[in-house]
């Protein structure tokens, strides 16, 4: 096998090098034949009759430029016999001095020697000769792998195929020169040629390709080599290796080679210019990748072969012994599967007919048997487990149930119980009260004058019976809300919001509350609009309150939807204070719950739920302990009534609600 492996590796690359050496031979005369059809084309149109014409009816220019297209050249100059410019199909100017170009000296001495040679235009030349002939050139260098290091971004030199003829007269006399050239700079035209010539369809086998390449110096001008997306890889730049071995030292490299990004079979051959100095590289190569696989391949069958007819006898003699340890190694790799937890793991049928067959046999009817009982325990702890669960949810339920029942049961309890104190001490307290205001005016009256010197304490006593007043008016509400019910009416949650404003203007300009809006409802709800302006009214002054040191207080409208249809309308309102305890948001709602200690009395939200609950609405609340909180008025555009006792009644265009 290893002298097969070195015979086959050694006559491999052999035959890979004359294939490339052959297609480099090739690729050189179609070079060859290019530089010379230049300088042939230069000569047909030195011996234009055209020309003569052209020259003896001053019509250069417009000849020249259609010269230019006709022979295929990128430009076209007549120069004098001293090699000035008479006229060009570019930009040069008349009389430059074009004489020391070695194919234009030659033709001017009409010497016998080549009449198209590659010659290097710098970038400057080409400027001369035409901008766009620059710009042609001009060439992005691109960082490419196994390159040697070049300081420069662009290549701005041409690769041209410079040829010149003679002009005669009718007498044999010299009369002109016509000075013609090709630029190879990224002419793509000319490598896909020699690609299609050198290498034909289905000329590589194994899904090789070929590629062909014009080097200026170690830098890629013109290539059919591909980057990605198929992308030419212009501007990128031959290995070190290469440009030492053939530009450095003149040689011809027939060998693999690092290739932009892959190895190729590659022959590179040096261009040289009129100078004798080596210009460029002209190359050809294809992948090597299909025919490495292809030799690894049929190598690798040789040696399986080899391998099978090897092991083989081993394989028949070794079969006897196996029939008989088969089953035994299968039952222990059973029962490693098993104790992996693997219980589908069974031996299954074996060749075997004799007792260790019937052995496997069994084991496995053993298994077969353990795993039912198995599965049949499983089943009934997972019954046991949904029934214990189930229980447990309903208990659960029943609990919850009891114990919203009991809540229910404590709160109608003592709401009923506040309802007849409140009741009560309102009545009790009403009598007192109003007396004390009627003897209160009559001193006032009675005092006349005199009375300024105890104005103030007058005025305290008429503000604490008024507040008394309030508080007796607050409990009957909160004990008979249906007495103190108003009629319905379509309401502007917008217009009703803007009037609270304005009533509670000095608590914002007192605490300097900045006020922010966003009304974006347009909806109208059917509620009482002095029962909604006094829940907002107490929102709003609450809010403030819990900002003593000023803040922001945010109001916002918005249209309350569920489940793709109308249902009325969201009031936010939002402070910045120092917002609620976790504690108290449970009982925020509770009747005569303040966190107020010397103020409040703990009935003005309990009044403004049940106000909203009335109509089908409710208010809910969010907090976070200090970042303020946001209040939600629910309110709906057409109201449910739910307040037993209660029932709507027509009135100036509303509804009105009465107790029964």
């Amino acid at each position: 096998m290893g002298l097969t492996w070195y015979w086959s590796h050694t006559y491999y690359h052999k035959l890979l090098v004359f294939k490339v050496g052959s297609d480099l031979v090739t690729a050189n005369e179609y070079f060859d034949r290019v530089i010379e059809g230049v300088g042939n084309r230069a000569d047909r149109l030195a011996a234009s009759s055209r020309l003569t014409v052209a020259m003896s009816e001053g019509r250069l220019a417009d000849f020249l430029l259609a010269a230019r297209g006709e022979f295929d050249v990128d430009f076209v100059n007549l120069l004098d016999v001293n090699g000035r410019v008479l006229n060009s199909s570019g930009g040069l100017a008349r009389g430059s001095g074009r004489s020391h170009w070695p194919v234009v000296s030659r033709a001017i001495l009409n010497a016998a020697s080549e009449r198209s040679l590659v010659e290097i235009f710098d970038a400057q030349a080409l400027e001369d000769i035409s901008p766009a002939l620059r710009e042609r050139a001009r060439l992005a260098l691109v960082p490419t792998a196994r390159a040697a290091p070049d300081p420069r971004s662009h290549e701005e030199r041409g690769m041209v195929i410079h040829a010149a003829a003679p002009v005669y007269d009718a007498a044999g006399n010299l009369v002109a020169v016509v000075e013609a050239g090709v630029l190879l700079n990224g002419n793509l035209g000319f490598v896909d040629t020699i690609n299609a010539i050198v290498y034909r369809d289905d000329s590589l086998p194994l899904g090789s390709k070929g590629t062909a390449t014009l080097f200026l110096g170690d830098t890629r001008i013109a290539t059919n080599v591909r980057l990605f997306e198929g992308e030419r890889a212009l501007g990128t730049r031959a290995s070190v290796e290469v440009r030492d071995h053939v530009l450095v030292g003149g040689r011809t490299w027939l060998e693999t080679a690092f290739v932009v990004n892959d190895w190729y079979v590659s022959g590179y051959e040096p261009i040289v210019d009129s100078r004798g100095e080596r210009v460029g590289m002209l190359y050809v190569g294809f992948l090597e990748a299909p025919f490495r696989e292809a030799k690894t391949v049929a190598l690798l069958v040789i040696f399986c072969l080899f391998l099978v007819i090897s092991v083989v006898g081993a394989i028949w003699s070794l079969h006897w012994a196996r029939s008989i340890f088969r089953p035994i190694e299968r039952m222990h790799g059973v029962i490693g599967r098993i104790d992996g937890g693997d219980g589908e793991a069974r031996v299954g049928a074996v060749d075997s007919r004799d007792e260790l067959g019937s052995l496997a046999h069994e084991f496995d009817h053993l298994l077969d048997v353990l795993a039912l009982k198995r599965t049949q325990l499983e089943q009934l702890a997972a019954s046991l487990d949904r029934k214990v669960e189930e229980r447990t949810r309903d208990l659960a339920t029943a609990n919850a149930e009891l114990r919203a029942a009991q809540r229910q049961l404590v709160m109608s309890e003592k709401l009923a119980a506040i309802g007849e104190l409140t009741a009560g001490v309102a009545h009790e307290i009403s009598n007192p009260t109003a007396v004390i205001q009627g003897n209160l005016d009559l001193l006032r009256e009675e005092l006349g004058p005199h009375a300024q010197t105890v104005i103030g304490e007058i005025r305290l006593i008429d503000e604490q019976v008024n507040r008394i007043r309030l508080i007796v008016t607050k409990l009957l509400q909160f004990a008979r809300p249906g007495e103190f019910a108003g009629y319905v009416e379509q309401v502007d949650v917008n217009t009703v919001l803007a009037d609270c404003l304005v009533l509670t203007r000095h608590h914002l300009s007192k605490r300097s509350v900045r006020v922010e809006q966003w009304l974006e409802t347009r909806r109208r709800v059917e509620i009482n609009a002095q029962e909604l302006q006094q829940v907002l009214i107490n929102l709003i002054v609450n809010a403030v309150q819990a900002m003593p040191e000023g803040g922001v207080l945010t109001l916002r409208t918005e249209d309350w939807n569920e489940h793709n249809a109308a249902r009325g309308v969201r009031i936010v309102v939002q402070d910045t204070g120092q917002g609620i305890r976790a504690d108290d948001l449970a009982r925020i709602f509770d009747p005569f719950f303040t966190t107020k200690k010397t103020q409040g009395t703990g009935l003005g939200l309990s009044i403004s739920y049940s106000l909203l609950e009335r109509y089908g609405g409710r208010i809910t609340v969010e907090s976070t302990p200090g970042a303020g909180a946001a209040f939600t008025v629910w309110v709906l555009s057409e109201p449910e009534y739910r307040k037993e006792g209660i029932e709507p009644a027509r009135n100036g265009g509303g509804q009105d609600y009465r107790a029964e």
